[in-house]
């Protein structure tokens, strides 16, 4: 099994910034991609950004230019930066991870989720 663990999510101002990070650890054998996604009071759970293990990264059209993900193999780490924050990026932000265990298939496995808050 995969454990995913964030931290960093918070309460903060507009225009303010927030780095949040995901470790993955168990019987991992590979990772393949590793994403951000959030879901707000509401709404259904959205892709934010992913990091593929291989090519580019994706964002979501409403954090391009604002949002930064990028990833720590050695560590099995994903970041996420987020700058320029606005009260709309207000959602509980779940880390996600492909990953395959040893002598298994890829599954998804997700972490228990951390809370932004943004006032205005």
């Amino acid at each position: 099994q995969v454990m995913l663990v964030e931290s960093g999510g918070g309460l903060v101002q507009a225009g303010g910034s927030l780095r949040l990070s995901c470790v993955a650890s168990g019987s991992i054998f590979r990772i393949n991609a590793m994403g951000w996604y959030r879901q707000a009071p509401g709404r259904q759970r959205e892709a934010v950004a992913q990091i593929p293990a291989d090519s580019d990264t994706n964002y979501a059209d409403s954090v391009k230019g604002r949002f930064t993900i990028s990833r720590d193999n050695a560590k099995n780490t994903v970041y996420l930066q987020m700058d320029s924050l606005k009260p709309e990026d207000t959602a509980i932000y779940y880390c996600n991870a492909k990953a395959i265990v040893r002598g298994g298939p890829q599954y998804d496995y997700w972490g228990q989720g951390t809370q932004v808050t943004v006032s205005s």
